[in-house]
């Protein structure tokens, strides 16, 4: 079993509850490491990302929660850093404020930008992701997943994330209707981002939380895609994504199972003395 997870919200951003209550339930479960990656803020008004003014409260509090664990828990430092062309901040801004253990870097809008509009992919609404569809990108889903994927190449290359976040997210809301994941389309735009995801030496994040929630019937990204990248050689790691306490394990069984079964040994964690590689 794991016993740690690197992807964690709190009420700083979108989370439900104080970050000391991460911690305590993190004991119970006899977690031996939990990482706080609440949302970056970004260039506009919402109500998912930390606000700009308690970005340093933010930083000040997970150091304070390291000293008051310390020889209990391993308590990381991070931020989920939205990447959206001439709307979100240069990654290496937020590294300046803080030291950081990672950063992951996740897509959650696709911007079109003849529109210069977002597509929000994520949430609980799947009329929201046709909608937006619908009006940002005419409905035409091609065009829209193919700008998901440029968009995560983009941020690849110019922002170096640590950890790649829900790698292909795009397809929750999908549920098979308006394309399929083995289309050869989008199986080659899958290769070519974890190519390069390779190239750069990065952390590919396996999600649960579409599984836990009910919204995917897949992890992110699905198993097959986690082979392929242990194939290539991407260390992968497995997170819950949580937004509350009783979330921090959520899916893990399940997932340790569906990754067995097509093959994956093992995984990475984050550690004092960086990435470990632990079996499964």
């Amino acid at each position: 079993m794991i016993y740690s997870n690197f992807h964690t919200h709190s009420n700083f951003s979108d989370g439900s509850v104080d970050m000391k209550l991460y911690c305590q339930k993190a004991l119970e479960l006899s977690f031996h490491s939990l990482g706080f990656s609440d949302h970056a803020p970004v260039q506009f008004n919402n109500s998912f990302s930390i606000p700009f003014e308690k970005i340093h409260q933010y930083f000040e509090t997970i150091q304070s929660l390291k000293t008051e664990y310390q020889g209990k828990l391993n308590i990381f430092t991070s931020i989920e850093a939205d990447f959206i062309p001439n709307h979100s901040y240069d990654f290496d801004y937020f590294r300046q404020l803080a030291p950081m253990d990672y950063l992951i870097g996740s897509i959650h809008l696709v911007f079109n930008e003849k529109k210069n509009r977002m597509w929000f992919i994520d949430g609980s609404d799947p009329q929201v992701w046709d909608k937006g569809l619908a009006e940002i990108f005419d409905g035409d889903i091609k065009k829209g997943v193919i700008t998901f994927y440029e968009q995560t190449m983009n941020m690849i290359e110019t922002r170096k994330p640590d950890v790649i976040g829900h790698f292909d997210k795009i397809k929750m809301h999908n549920k098979d209707r308006l394309f399929l994941t083995t289309d050869k389309w989008y199986r080659d735009l899958i290769d070519k981002t974890l190519s390069l995801i390779h190239e750069h030496h990065m952390v590919l994040e396996i999600n649960t939380r579409g599984i836990y929630k009910g919204r995917c019937k897949e992890l992110f990204p699905s198993a097959h895609s986690a082979l392929q990248a242990q194939k290539m050689g991407i260390p992968i790691m497995l997170n819950s994504d949580a937004h509350q306490p009783a979330e921090l394990n959520g899916g893990y069984e399940l997932a340790l199972s569906e990754l067995k079964k097509h093959g994956i040994a093992e995984l990475v964690e984050f550690t004092s003395r960086g990435w470990k590689t632990r079996a499964i």
